[in-house]
């Protein structure tokens, strides 16, 4: 599925923010670390929420891709 970006992008695009985060927080992460529009468009599929770290984040947006 060429829209589902894979865990290493999730991984790339949130380097360096500082959990736990929101959704919109991790959006925002994202967007300012130049992640493209597949892995922003993912993200804000996931559901709202606080997320501990990044493996719930990916696990998150495999679910909803």
């Amino acid at each position: 599925m060429a829209d589902q970006p894979s865990f290493i992008e999730v991984q790339k695009a949130l380097s360096g923010i500082n959990y736990p985060a929101s959704r919109d927080q991790l959006i925002q992460h994202a967007k300012s670390s130049g992640a493209d529009d597949t892995i922003v468009r993912a993200l804000s599929k996931i559901p709202d929420r606080e997320y501990e770290g990044p493996s719930g984040v990916s696990k998150e947006v495999a679910n909803v891709s």
